[in-house]
C-alpha cells in the first residue's frame, strides 16, 4: 500500500515536473522536488525499492533543472 502511494505521489510530481522544463517555468522544481522527497520518504517504508528510486529520478530529474536554470529559470 505504500509503494502505491510513493508511486502516485511520484508520478504527480512527475506530471508537475513536465510544464517545469519551459524556460521561465523553472521556479515551479523548487515545489516539486519536496513533493518528490516525500514520495521517496513513504516509499522507504514500502516493502519494495522501485516506488522510492521513481521518487528519486524525478526529484534528482527536477534538481537537475533548477541547477541548470541557476535556481530560477
Amino acid at each position: 500500500m505504500l509503494s502505491l502511494v510513493s508511486f502516485l505521489t511520484g508520478g504527480v510530481a512527475l506530471l508537475l515536473a513536465i510544464p517545469a522544463i519551459i524556460p521561465f517555468l523553472g521556479w515551479m522544481n523548487w515545489l516539486i522536488v519536496p513533493i518528490a522527497l516525500f514520495g521517496a520518504l513513504v516509499g522507504q517504508f514500502a516493502d519494495g525499492t522501485k516506488a522510492r528510486n521513481f521518487c528519486f529520478v524525478v526529484a534528482g530529474f527536477c534538481i537537475l533543472r533548477l541547477w541548470l536554470g541557476g535556481g530560477l529559470i
